[in-house]
């Protein structure tokens, strides 16, 4: 007999059927359990169904990380509709623009979060989407379906069918709609999943947004395959998640270290219970007896939204010698990799199939090669090292400079700085190395100490000619969460 086909439906069903009351989620107060997963999204499906939805309607989410999107997804996914997320930090330009290019036909979203009112951004909406047909906020729409239509919607959908079209983060060029397949983005995290032991028996601690790739496909789509629970929180307070995480007992963790800076600094951290923790990227919570004592010696991993989630990992969660130091990894199976130039091209099941509205042809070179725009050196045992993104090098007297290679050597020598390196335009150099450190409560930022020690990290043409130290509040960011670079240079006009 053939297997079902690989897809969100047919796996939420399964769950739903062996492991029902285990919780799917768990984010501060809210609580899903599988069980209650497969029934509401049924009931938003054949919402769905009744306001014309089916397979093919793009139907988008702009809700933060959390009950209402998760049941979204899945009642858009299980009738063959294709899922659109939407940056719960976009402006109403930016939602507008999605809007349109991703042809979105119903959007579900929250009335607000946090100071973000989507109530009055989606004011007049419709009028400048035109095939926008239904806003639904804080609502969902009402079950009038019969079920058979909904099981005979579930039974055409297959694994080939687009499952969601992602956007970039826009940090280099225009966002673009990157088109993954249920097929596509199931498989590759089911292989990521045995690489990082995910098992049922986890519970996963994730901060990424469920709306980028690292959210949608390698937490949210990861859990729902493990059988796990996926716990997150959108509490303001950093004691609230502590709270949080000393209650449920997260066993990994994943997502950006950066964005649990506000954790690492409270000050009843040390005091807290977080042993659970064993494994993960975000060391700064995790016990001292596995915390690393140099996080550049532990395999991190690339990846990208074009990717469905990881290019490069480790199952190795052990520090690594010396001339590893600041490995990514190796490239995950499914995945052709080359290197060109010095930059990384994929090919393989898991890569997207196309940005949308543009051909294959425009996104693939002519033995199907995307070409990924990361800048990359292998070694002789084939781990990937990270050197910067090709649109985003600094040329200054002829010389070339990553940008991230300065980062981790300002990182290193201040114990942990966040820091965003640019090229500022020059009549001699063509470009200068300027460096914008982001300021947390402590000691000021020592210029002179710092350009010392960099000294021994990097060559002269490498460290930077200019700094700038501002309040991590202060540092311009895109919808996307990512920094936004050309408004950061205007920190050096003043």
């Amino acid at each position: 007999m053939p297997s079902d086909p690989l897809t969100v439906g047919n796996v939420l069903r399964q769950q739903a059927r062996t492991r029902g009351e285990h919780p799917l989620l768990v984010c501060d107060a809210e609580r899903l359990s599988y069980a209650d997963a497969e029934r509401r999204s049924a009931q938003v499906a054949r919402g769905l169904i009744t306001l014309g939805a089916g397979k093919g309607t793009h139907v988008g989410l702009l809700y933060p990380n959390g009950a209402a999107w998760i049941v979204g997804m899945l009642a858009a996914a299980r009738i063959g509709a294709v899922v659109i997320p939407f940056s719960t930090f976009a402006t109403a330009p930016e939602i507008t623009t999605q809007l349109v290019d991703s042809d979105t036909e119903i959007l579900l979203a929250a009335v607000s979060f946090r100071a973000h009112d989507y109530r009055q951004r989606l004011t007049g909406i419709k009028d400048a989407a035109p095939l926008l047909r239904h806003v639904l906020i804080d609502s969902e729409p009402s079950d009038g379906a019969d079920d058979r239509l909904l099981e005979a919607l579930e039974h055409d959908v297959d694994e080939s069918d687009p499952l969601a079209i992602v956007y970039t983060s826009g940090s280099t060029s225009a966002p673009k709609g990157v088109v993954h397949t249920h097929a596509s983005l199931l498989g590759h995290q089911k292989v990521l999943n045995e690489i990082r032991g995910l098992s049922a028996d986890d519970k996963l601690f994730c901060n990424s947004p469920f709306f980028w790739i690292g959210g949608i496909a390698f937490a949210v789509l990861a859990t729902l395959l493990a059988g796990a629970t996926l716990v997150c929180s959108n509490a303001a307070d950093a004691g609230e998640t502590l709270d949080l995480l000393e209650a449920e007992k997260p066993t990994m963790t994943n997502g950006f270290v950066a964005g649990i800076a506000h954790l690492a600094r409270h000050p009843s951290l040390p005091n807290r219970d977080l042993s659970s923790i064993r494994r993960g990227n975000l060391y700064p919570i995790m016990a001292p007896e596995v915390r690393p004592a140099d996080p550049e010696l532990r395999h991190t991993m690339l990846g990208m939204t074009e990717a469905g989630s990881v290019i490069t990992i480790s199952e190795d969660e052990s520090d690594q010698p010396e001339h590893r130091r600041g490995s990514f990894g190796r490239p995950a199976p499914g995945f052709e990799t080359k290197v060109v130039d010095g930059e990384l091209c994929i090919r393989g099941p898991y890569v997207m199939q196309r940005y949308y509205k543009r051909s294959r042809e425009e996104c693939f070179d002519d033995d199907g090669w995307f070409h990924t725009g990361d800048l990359v050196r292998t070694d002789a045992d084939g781990f990937v090292y990270f050197i910067g993104r090709r649109g985003a090098m600094i040329k200054t007297a002829g010389a070339n400079v990553a940008p991230a290679e300065v980062e981790r050597a300002i990182a290193k020598v201040t114990g942990g700085s966040v820091a965003h390196v640019l090229g500022l335009p020059d009549p001699e150099r063509g470009q200068l190395v300027a460096a914008v450190v982001a300021l947390e409560d402590g000691p000021e930022f020592d210029e002179a100490a710092v350009r010392d020690r960099l000294k021994a990290e990097l060559s002269s043409y490498k460290i930077p000619k200019r700094f700038a130290a501002v309040p991590r509040s202060d540092i311009p960011v895109l919808s996307s969460g990512k920094v936004d670079l050309a408004a950061l240079q205007k920190v050096f006009d003043a």
